[in-house]
């Protein structure tokens, strides 16, 4: 096997994370993957790779060859596109991570309408409460809420994205509503948990006070929809995206709560790779949800 052939497959065995899920991708047995990848380390002289029954992680060496292979890649992959032409015609497989809640509501309908725009593009769309390495994990771009933490990334914005406290009226008339920020701490309150940061701590801001509260939690969730059912259900006050609780605030069935206090925004943006030549299908992907998102 060739170098980058090499390359390609173990990137691929560290994204299936075993054997047999490699095996699977590449549509061959679990001994024919263990003895390619022998023989892999044999040409290094090398090992890449500690393995146990349950798991495998890669051996300081391994980390080595999967990240400077990464770059390795992107550039053969770019240089390629140009030489082939690709750079002007969206094809191929386009692999995207975003959150559930917005991934599900939002972005699913509009990569509906992108692939009937371009049929040539394969579409994989990942859905994760968990943090994602774009390039470690092999994204073409991922939907991210805030600012963008790393300059080797781009970043362009779909939409604003403002936050509100919210609860159902029989919450509030039963317990009573919130004149300042220190009042949420005897409300109970909904907390969303994303992405293993530290929830409950809650910002805001009117004017030039700013004011941060540790609420109350009885009830927690990783997952957007069940907090918002909660809060539906009079559980109650909700920290939430505009664009999830929108209808529910215009219907009645919530009610804001502080409305005149602001907290932090978390506008959404499409994170890719910085690049010189950016692939044909990440570009008509941008363009598109730049244009879908601003209608």
């Amino acid at each position: 096997m060739d170098g980058f052939s090499d390359l390609r497959f173990f990137a691929l065995l560290m994204k299936e994370g075993s054997l047999a899920a490699a095996a699977q991708q590449m549509g061959l047995t679990a001994p024919a993957v263990s003895r390619r990848l022998a023989l892999l380390e044999k040409r290094l002289g090398v090992r890449l790779l500690h393995r146990t029954t349950r798991r495998m992680r890669p051996t300081p060496e391994g980390e080595t060859y999967l990240l400077e292979g990464a770059r390795v890649l992107a550039e053969l992959d770019a240089l390629e596109r140009t030489v082939s032409g690709a750079r002007s015609t969206p094809r191929g497989l386009l692999r995207i991570a975003a959150t559930l809640g917005f991934g599900r509501l939002l972005l699913a309908p509009a990569l509906s309408a992108f692939a009937r725009r371009y049929p040539e593009v394969e579409l994989q769309l990942h859905l994760t409460d968990r943090p994602v390495n774009l390039v470690e994990q092999g994204f073409d771009a991922v939907v991210r809420f805030g600012e963008l933490p790393d300059s080797r990334l781009t970043a362009r914005k779909l939409m604003d994205n403002e936050r509100v406290l919210c609860a159902a009226p029989a919450y509030l008339d039963a317990a009573g509503e919130p004149r300042t920020p220190a009042d949420l701490l005897r409300h109970r309150c909904i907390v969303l948990r994303e992405a293993d940061e530290t929830y409950g701590t809650w910002h805001l801001r009117q004017g030039d006070r700013q004011e941060t509260v540790k609420v109350a939690s009885p009830l927690s969730t990783n997952d957007g929809g069940a907090a918002l059912a909660w809060a539906l259900d009079g559980q109650g006050i909700l920290l939430r995206s505009l664009w999830n609780v929108e209808d529910a605030l215009h219907s009645g069935l919530l009610r804001p709560v502080l409305p005149t206090w602001k907290l932090p925004p978390a506008d959404i943006y499409l994170v890719h790779p910085t690049r010189s030549e950016l692939s044909a299908k990440t570009r008509a992907l941008s363009e598109f949800l730049c244009e879908w998102f601003a209608r």
